[in-house]
Formats: C-alpha cells, structure tokens, sequence
C-alpha cells in the first residue's frame, strides 16, 4: 500500500524524488542560505550602522548602550517581519515543497507514506496568525522609509550614496511584497461578495483592484525582497567595518 501510495500518478518513485531534489534545489540553497546569514547578523549585535545609514535587521535602532536587554537589538526587532515572512502564503508552498515534501507537489501522493494533513494541527495551525503578523510588517515599513529619509542627510547635509540607494531599493521591494500579499488583498476588499452593497464600495475595490494587480507578481516580490534585505544588510556591514567606502553620488 506504501510503493502504490508513491507512485501515484504513474512516476516510479525514484524518479519523483530525482524531480522533486532538482526543481526545489535552488529554493532550498536560497531560503537556507537567507537563514543562516539572518540568524548569524542577528546574533551578532554589531556592525549594523554605518553613518546615517541603518541595516533593516536593526530597525527601529534601539539604544546600543541598552543595559536591559543581554542579546542582539535584532532579536527584539525582527520577530514581525520574520514571521510575517514565515506564515507568508507563497512561503508556506515553498518550504513545504522544498524542506518538508509535504506535499510534494499539487495532485501528488505523499512521500512519506501518510495522509495529508494541511495546517490543522500544530505547529502548522499558527500559520492562522499571518494577518497579525501582517499588521507589524506594515508598521515596520514606516521604520524603514523613515530611514530611507534619513540616509539622504550626511555631515555635510543632504547627499545620496549608493547605500541610500539599496536602502531605497529594498524599502521599495519590501513594500511592495508587503502590499502584495494575499490577506492584505482580502482585508481591503476580497472579503467582499458585493461592493456596491458595501460601504465605501467603490473606494475598497479600487484599492482591492491595485492590491491585485500587485497580487500577481508576489511571488517575484517575495524572492526579490529576501534577496534585497539581506543584500542591503551586508552591503551596510562592510561599511561598518571599514571593508569598503560608500560611493558618494550627489
């Protein structure tokens, strides 16, 4: 009953694994890659301002000085947006695909020989929680445009460099990956069978409709994002520790 329960659909088992290692491989190397990178610059406490220039694991900054908290700042700050980034839609599919096979693909026997139980037991039932996490991404997007402004000013006064670049790229990204989510398309309108029923219709399915079109390329926006912050991250670092100089443009 196991062998058939694997070669559903016809594909030898063997074969379905040899596929599933080759089409998940790069999402593995980039997702595992991403967390160790994330998970070692968040323990490291360090080297995450540079001038007025602010890594976003970092941000908000909170008091380098602090004498309350033993651990990285970082570990304070990045449990929303890690989170949100965790219980994503399009993460869920991904790590599940990649890390867990489970399942493997859509209309796809399980591997491991058991029945498919989705998100209805735990930990995967905290998956529910992604709108709440959702509510402190988008605070944290204010952190970081915020900061974005505040990249644009140097001693000299007001300049851009190429760090005020990245940093504005991958605000830009972030939000976009952020207005681009699936529950944030439901909240504004989705939830809607009628919009003309409703009150402020026309203005919900205005911003339902902008949601969708964003909608559409939230998967590029998510891989694009994770890239960017943590592209943005290191670039911050090795000005921080001297590695590099800044380019200077205006």
């Amino acid at each position: 009953m196991a062998e058939a329960g694997l070669t559903q659909g016809g594909f030898g088992a063997t074969a379905r694994r040899d596929a599933w290692w080759l089409e998940m491989l790069p999402t593995i190397i980039l997702i595992g890659g991403f967390s160790i990178y994330a998970t070692a610059r968040a323990f490291e406490g360090a080297h995450y301002l540079a001038g007025s220039y602010l890594s976003p694991f970092y941000s908000p900054l909170i008091d380098p000085d602090h004498k309350w908290w033993p651990l990285s700042p970082a570990v304070l700050i990045l449990g929303f947006p890690l989170g949100f980034r965790v219980t994503c839609y399009y993460y869920r599919k991904a790590v599940y695909r990649s890390f867990l096979a489970d399942p493997p693909a859509c209309a796809v026997g399980e591997f491991w020989g058991k029945s498919y139980i989705g998100e209805t037991r735990f930990p995967f039932i905290l998956q529910n929680l992604h709108r709440y996490f959702l509510y402190g991404a988008l605070v944290f997007l204010v952190f970081l445009w915020h900061d974005v402004w505040k990249a644009l000013w140097f001693d000299d006064g007001f300049g851009i460099g190429l760090g005020t670049v990245i940093m504005a790229v991958n605000t830009s990204l972030l939000t976009l990956y952020a207005f681009s989510c699936h529950s944030l398309r439901h909240i504004i309108g989705g939830r809607l069978d009628c919009f003309g029923c409703a009150k402020a219709g026309l203005a919900q399915h205005k911003a339902w409709s902008l949601a969708s079109l964003l909608n559409v390329n939230h998967m590029w926006f998510a891989w694009c994002s994770l890239v960017s912050v943590g592209a943005t991250d290191f670039y911050i670092r090795l000005v921080a520790t001297g590695a590099i100089k800044d380019l200077r443009i205006l």
